[in-house]
């Protein structure tokens, strides 16, 4: 099952990130994983959160733009050649990923993938005994 991963596009500059982190935290929206990409000009801020609709709505309200993004949350095993295993049985299987990045909680590692097919990767996840987390879960991991 995918969940939601706000994107949000910031100008490369001091303090934009700042900005946002502080609409986040105004409004009691925990940031749950955090991945930063940048290039000269502009950012790209993805996340999870504990509120996703409520973060979009008041980036968006603060002139961010920001959009969701399925992705897919898998908790892993926390020890060597866990991440290796699934890559390999995505590459087996012909998924495609467009980036990934993970997230410690409290007893698992967590990876977030994003790729070109959503059901095909379910499918090689759910065949090795992996969980998937839902939207709710993210704020209690």
């Amino acid at each position: 099952m995918s969940v939601n991963q706000i994107s949000v596009f910031l100008e490369n500059k001091p303090g934009t990130l700042n900005n946002m982190t502080k609409i986040l935290a105004d409004h009691k929206i925990n940031i749950r994983a955090l991945s930063l990409a940048d290039t000269n000009d502009f950012g790209i801020v993805r996340m999870l959160v504990n509120n996703v609709y409520e973060a979009t709505n008041v980036l968006k309200e603060e002139n961010f733009i920001a959009r969701f993004t399925p992705v897919l949350i898998y908790a892993i095993s926390d020890e060597a050649g866990s991440l290796d295993k699934i890559l390999q049985s995505f590459t087996e299987s012909e998924v495609n990923i467009e980036y990934m990045y993970a997230f410690a909680g409290k007893e698992r590692a967590y990876m977030i993938f994003k790729v070109t097919d959503v059901k095909r990767a379910e499918s090689v996840l759910n065949k090795k005994g992996l969980k998937s987390l839902t939207q709710e879960q993210i704020a209690e991991v």
